[in-house]
């Protein structure tokens, strides 16, 4: 097999990075010969590939062995990296080297790079931003490409109504929060609103499914600590890291999702909620403006905002009903603007334009 792209992912933990490449590979390799080099990805992704004759996994050292020529058809070979390391190891193989390759960058940040990653981005044959506002930060940005979901994993139940009785847990509706246990993800800002409003509905439980790391877990204590303090313990419920397999799962269950970030330079987990059918509540940040349509399948509120949290949770768990119809129009949103084959498409179309 001789890829005609191949797609390094060399961070050794599981990160949105990863999760991308993830969701991607199944889709990417139906159209074209994928080589994949780095750490496995565990749960769904390598194992859902549907064309396993268009999909190699390959050493860093098998990559570099065939990209030393062309491909038969005379065509050179396709880098797309996504990390600065990726981004060395490409130029390095490019320019020093002479290896006849193209590199493929994905920006996401929504800020000024330092120097270094300035330059190694300025070296890039093509750069796909996942944002308008990213690709301000890029000025070799070749074409906007915005993340997607695959609305094959993450997939509404037959009835939101209903579903949450499934999860165990107390009260008829779920809200969820998916993610990094961290400040800057804003677990604190969950947790503290849904502290203000739970007593007053009864309906409801909130469950935060995520990894805390051990620098994080002072942090993380502080808040069971306030859960507690209020009786709250099992209505407001850390679930941990859960396996892959599991997270859409958990989308299901819960009505609504909160984002709220103090900063995300995109923030897939709105994405993965609309299309299980769930509203979604999001800060100001990421790709979040773009993602959610204020009052039809979710709300918007200022980062750093608890008071505004709490109007917006209070707004929807007064009326589950309408939460369940934002989450019906969420899934047709993504479907029509944001499924993971647009973006694969997009990153395809900027491959085409290398040839």
């Amino acid at each position: 097999m001789n890829p005609e792209v191949i797609i390094t992912n060399l961070h050794k933990r599981y990160t949105g990075v990863s999760g991308t490449i993830n969701a991607l590979l199944p889709v990417q390799s139906r159209h074209l010969c994928i080589g994949f080099v780095g750490t496995d990805i565990p749960g769904a992704g390598l194992a859902e590939i549907a064309q396993p004759e268009n999909f190699i996994k390959l050493s860093l050292w098998q990559a570099i062995q065939l990209s030393r020529k062309k491909l038969p058809n005379g065509r050179k070979r396709i880098w797309h990296v996504r990390r600065d390391p990726e981004m060395i190891i490409a130029l390095f193989l490019r320019d020093v080297l002479r290896f006849p390759i193209h590199i493929t960058f994905t920006s996401a940040a929504k800020h000024r790079h330092s120097w270094f990653p300035r330059w190694l981005i300025s070296r890039m044959d093509a750069v796909i931003a996942t944002t308008p506002e990213a690709a301000a930060f890029v000025p070799n940005t070749t074409q906007v490409v915005f993340h997607g979901a695959s609305l094959d994993r993450f997939a509404p139940p037959q009835d939101k109504h209903t579903i949450w009785q499934q999860s165990g847990l107390p009260g008829r509706y779920g809200i969820g929060m998916f993610g990094r246990i961290r400040p800057s993800k804003g677990t604190d800002i969950f947790v503290d609103a849904m502290l203000r409003v739970l007593p007053d509905f009864p309906d409801f439980t909130g469950v935060i499914c995520g990894l805390c790391q051990p620098s994080e877990h002072a942090y993380q204590q502080t808040m069971l600590d306030k859960i507690a303090a209020l009786g709250l313990s099992d209505r407001l419920v850390f679930l941990g890291d859960l396996p892959l397999d599991d997270i859409p799962k958990w989308y299901r269950n819960v009505t609504m999702m909160v984002a709220c970030p103090r900063y995300e330079p995109f923030g897939i987990t709105p994405l993965e909620a609309m299309a299980s059918g769930c509203a979604v509540i999001a800060s100001r940040t990421g790709a979040f403006e773009h993602i959610v349509k204020q009052g039809e399948t979710g709300l918007l509120i200022p980062t750093h905002d608890v008071d505004a949290l709490v109007s917006a949770l209070r707004e929807l768990l007064s009326d589950p009903a309408q939460a369940v119809a934002m989450g019906m129009h969420g899934r047709e949103r993504v479907a029509t603007h944001f499924s993971i084959e647009q973006e694969a498409a997009g990153i395809q179309s900027v491959y085409a334009q290398l040839q």
